[in-house]
C-alpha cells in the first residue's frame, strides 16, 4: 500500500478577480491556474505528509488532532481547487498538458466536504477518529489481549478452530464502535461529491480511470468474470482439505467455506493454510522462506536489504541514506502506531520511507518487495510536475510492488544466496510451487472487487447504515463463497475491521493490480527471453528489463493509463489471461482433484 496524502487533498484554491470571474474564461487563464495551483500544492504538501507520518507512527491524542486540522485544511483547499478547475470545463484551445491536470483536479478527490461551515472539519476529525480505532484496536487469542498485527500472524498458524473463531470475531469487534461515525462520513462526503457534480462519492471515484464511471464498472466485472472459474476451482479444493480436516461439524463438503478457517483475518490470502492443502509429496517444495531467512540470522532490516538489492539488480540506485534512518521497520514498544504496512514519498523528491512492523517470516519478505515497489515508482517520476506525480492509474502502483513479489521464485533465492542450489525443487513440485502462490493470489480477486462494490452502494444509497453489515455479509458470500465462523450480532460493522474502510482508501485499485502485475510479469520474462515455465521466471539482474520498466514507471500520470501499459507490455488493454496462463497447470490439477465434488456455494 502505497501512503501519499492526495496531492488534489492538498490543492490551494487561487481566488481569481471578480472581474476574472464574470468574464469567460480563457487557456490562457486556466494554464496560469494549473501552474499556480502546483506550485501552492508543492509548498503544503511537505507538511501535511509529516503530519500524516507522525500520526500513524505516534498515536495520540495530539496527533491525532494534529492531523485532524491538517485533514480538513486539505479539504477544504481541495474542494475549493476543485470547483475553480471547473470554470474551465467549456474553455477551447487548451493543450493536452493543461486539459489533463484540470481534468485530474476535478475528480481525483477521495472525500470530498461540502461548503457548509464545520462540514471540513467534522469530515476530517471522522475521518482521523476512524483510522486511529483500527490502530489501537485488540483482538484476544484464549482469552489474551493480542494486538492487530499479531493477531493477523496468528490466523495463519493457529489451527484450533474454537481459537480461531475466538480471534475472528473479537478483531471483529473493532468495527462496532465505527458505524456510526461512517455513516455520518459517507453523509458529509456525498454532499461535498454532489458539489462536485457527481451523484455520490463511489461515482466520484470510478471517474479517475480514463473512462466514463459506468465503463470502469464494467471493466471490474469483466475482468472479474474472467478470472472468477480459477477461483471457484480453488474453492472447491480447499473446502474439501478443510472439510478432511475439521470434519462436517466445523466446515461443511458443500456451500461456502468458514471465513476464520483459511488463514487470513479476511480470507483474502490464504497461503497461511497451504500445510492443509498441501498435496502429499509434490505438496512439500523443500523450503520454507521464514525459515531460510531465520537460518541466516536475517532480521527486520536485513530483509528490506534484499527488497533494495532485487530492485539494484535491474539498475535502480540504492535507497537514500535518509530511508534507512526515518522509516519505521518494527513495532515500537513505547507507543500506539498503524502497523499496516505502507510506503511513504514525504516531500516528493527522495525523502522515501516505509511503515511496517516486520516480522521474519515468508509474508513479511514478500511485502517488503512490494512496498518497496511503491518507493522506486515514486522516485521514478520525482521529476513529472506536481499533478502527474502518481502512477498510471492507482492500480499500477500496486502491481509493481506485487509484480517484483512474483519475482521470489526458487531460481531467485538461490542467487541472492537464501537457498542452496541443490535444493532447488524440480520440475515434479511444480503444482506445490503453484499452489502455494494460488492460495496467495487467486483469492484476492473477488475480495477486491467487493470491497469497493460494497462502498459504492453504500455511497449510492443502495445499502442503508442499518444494512451495512448485512449488504458486506452478503458481498462476500456472493463473490468469495465465504461465511462468518456464527451469527453476525445486530450492531456488528465488519467492514470496520479492515484497514482500508475506516482508512477510507479506495479498494479498485488493489483488484487491478492482481491483473496488471500478471500482465507486467509476463512481459518481463518474455523481454528477458525467458523459456522456461512462467512461474518459474525471475527477471533479478536483467538490466534491460529495469530500463524498460523504469522508462513507464517514469510517465507517473501524465498520459492515460492505457498508453504507459502499452509502453511496457505492448498492449493497451487490462487482461486477466496472463494470470490464467500462470496458472493453467494447477487449474488443469484442480479440475482432476475435484472431480466427484459439488463445486459452488
Amino acid at each position: 500500500m502505497t501512503m501519499k496524502i492526495s496531492h488534489l487533498a492538498l490543492a490551494a484554491a487561487l481566488l481569481l478577480p471578480a472581474a476574472a470571474q464574470a468574464a469567460e474564461p480563457t487557456a490562457a487563464e486556466a494554464r496560469a491556474f494549473v501552474a499556480d495551483a502546483e506550485a501552492q500544492l508543492s509548498a503544503y504538501s511537505d507538511k501535511a505528509q509529516r503530519v500524516a507520518w507522525v500520526n500513524a507512527t505516534y498515536i495520540t491524542d495530539d496527533t491525532d488532532a494534529m492531523a485532524a486540522d491538517a485533514g480538513a485544511e486539505g479539504t477544504l483547499l481541495q474542494v475549493k481547487l476543485a470547483k475553480q478547475a471547473a470554470r474551465f470545463n467549456n474553455v477551447t484551445g487548451l493543450d493536452a498538458d493543461t486539459s489533463r491536470k484540470l481534468f485530474l483536479l476535478r475528480q481525483a478527490i477521495v472525500l470530498p466536504a461540502p461548503d457548509t461551515p464545520g462540514a471540513a472539519k467534522e469530515l476530517a476529525e471522522i475521518a482521523t477518529r476512524l483510522q486511529s480505532a483500527y490502530g489501537k484496536g485488540r483482538g484476544t487469542a484464549r482469552g489474551k489481549e493480542v494486538v492487530g498485527n499479531d493477531i493477523e500472524a496468528l490466523m495463519g498458524t493457529e489451527r484450533d478452530p474454537a481459537v480461531l473463531k475466538e480471534m475472528w470475531e473479537s478483531w471483529h469487534k473493532v468495527g462496532t464502535p465505527m458505524a456510526a461515525d461512517y455513516a455520518r462520513l459517507v453523509e458529509i462526503a456525498n454532499a461535498g461529491a454532489k458539489e462536485l457534480g457527481f451523484a455520490d462519492t463511489g461515482a466520484m471515484w470510478r471517474a479517475g480511470y480514463d473512462m466514463p464511471a459506468a465503463d470502469f464498472e464494467k471493466l471490474i466485472d469483466r475482468l472479474l468474470a474472467e478470472v472468477q472459474p480459477l477461483y471457484v476451482d480453488l474453492h472447491c479444493y480447499t473446502r474439501a482439505k478443510l472439510n478432511q480436516k475439521y470434519g462436517d461439524a466445523v466446515q461443511a463438503r458443500t456451500g461456502p467455506i468458514r471465513a476464520d478457517l483459511l488463514g487470513n483475518m479476511w480470507a483474502q490470502d490464504w497461503a497461511g493454510i497451504y500445510d492443509v492443502v498441501a498435496p502429499k509429496g509434490a505438496g512439500d517444495v523443500g523450503y520454507d522462506i521464514g525459515e531460510l531467512l531465520v537460518s541466516k540470522g536475517a532480521d527486520p532490516l536485513k530483509m528490506v536489504r534484499y527488497g533494495e538489492n532485487f530492485y539494484s539488480s535491474l539498475g535502480f540506485a540504492p535507497l537514500p541514506d535518509t530511508f534507512w534512518k526515518r522509516s519505521l521497520f518494527t513495532k515500537p514498544a513505547d507507543r500506539e502506531v498503524v502497523c499496516h504496512a505502507s510506503a511513504w514519498d514525504i516531500d516528493n523528491k527522495d525523502d522515501l520511507r516505509i511503515k511496517m512492523c516486520i516480522k521474519v517470516n515468508s509474508t513479511d519478505f514478500v511485502t517488503i518487495h512490494h512496498e518497496l515497489g511503491h518507493n522506486y515508482y515514486q522516485r521514478a517520476y520525482k521529476a513529472q510536475p506536481l499533478l502527474y506525480l502518481n502512477s498510471a492509474n492507482d492500480g499500477f502502483h500496486e502491481a509493481i510492488g506485487d509484480w517484483a513479489a512474483l519475482n521470489v521464485t526458487p531460481e531467485y533465492l538461490v542467487k541472492v544466496g537464501l537457498l542452496d542450489a541443490a535444493k532447488v525443487p524440480d520440475a515434479s513440485r511444480d503444482i506445490g510451487l503453484l499452489l502455494r502462490q494460488a492460495m496467495e493470489k487467486v483469492p484476492g480477486m473477488p475480495w477486491t472487487a467487493l470491497v469497493d462494490k460494497w462502498r459504492w452502494g453504500v455511497f449510492a444509497g443502495a445499502t442503508r447504515p442499518a444494512d451495512y453489515n448485512k449488504a458486506w455479509t452478503d458481498l462476500r458470500l456472493k463473490y468469495q463463497g465465504i461465511i462468518p465462523p456464527g451469527p453476525r450480532p445486530a450492531d456488528a460493522f465488519d467492514p470496520g475491521a479492515k484497514f482500508h474502510i475506516p482508512g477510507n482508501t479506495p479498494y479498485a485499485r488493489y483488484f487491478l493490480a492482481r491483473v496488471l502485475q500478471f500482465q507486467f510479469y509476463e512481459a518481463a520474462c518474455r523481454q528477458a527471453g525467458w523459456t522456461g515455465p512462467l512461474h518459474r521466471c525471475s527477471v533479478y539482474g536483467d538490466k534491460q528489463v529495469g530500463a524498460k520498466l523504469n522508462a513507464m514507471l517514469a510517465m507517473g500520470m501524465s498520459k492515460p493509463w492505457p498508453e504507459a501499459l502499452k509502453a511496457f507490455t505492448g498492449s493497451d488493454q487490462m487482461s486477466g489471461k496472463a494470470m490464467l496462463a500462470y496458472f493453467a497447470p494447477l487449474q488443469a490439477w484442480l479440475k482432476q482433484q475435484n472431480k466427484g465434488q459439488k463445486c459452488g456455494w
